[in-house]
């Protein structure tokens, strides 16, 4: 996988579990310890309104989910209109990938989030800076990294890594 789809695959990851959250893709096991269900009724009005689909049955529902679904709802709430079209595009791209592509990007989601959190800070600090770059320059270092051989790539990843300050570390 080169340097493009990897950090691809970290930003749609990323977004994916936005969109789980905040549209209840993910269906969680109720767990004995969690307190009881939420009210339709203690939901907000904007929350019942993008959770109008599980009105019906939203009592039966296990409180996990419940919580879940509230959790999420809230997010999408607070996000911008931009925020909001940035998530729905990345998830329509999200379901129109192979599942043996998605199962990848599910597994290196699992990976990152076993990681100490400050070596997912570095992660994240790196994408975010490669990110600000412009498109062309983004574009250049793709190409670069993409005609590199698998021992000239370890060698950037170790000399990266070198140069990360140790308060990230």
């Amino acid at each position: 996988m080169n340097f493009r789809s990897s950090s691809r695959c970290i930003r749609l990851t990323a977004a994916l579990l936005l969109c789980a959250l905040s549209l209840a893709v993910v269906t969680p096991q109720a767990r004995a310890d969690e307190p009881a269900g939420i009210a339709w009724s203690a939901l907000a009005p904007s929350q019942q309104q993008l959770l109008k689909s599980f009105e019906e049955r939203w009592s039966q529902l296990p409180p996990g989910r419940q919580a879940t679904l509230a959790r999420g709802s809230e997010r999408w709430v607070a996000m911008s209109v931009e925020q909001r079209d940035q998530a729905k595009q990345r998830f329509d791209h999200w379901r129109t990938l192979p599942p043996a592509q998605r199962e990848q990007m599910r597994e290196r989601w699992r990976q990152f989030r076993t990681l100490p959190p400050d070596e997912q800070q570095r992660i994240h600090d790196r994408f975010e800076s490669f990110s600000r770059l412009p498109p062309e320059r983004r574009e250049a270092l793709r190409d670069r990294w993409r005609q590199m051989t698998p021992q000239e790539r370890a060698l950037v990843r170790e000399r990266v890594h070198e140069r990360t300050p140790r308060r990230i570390r």
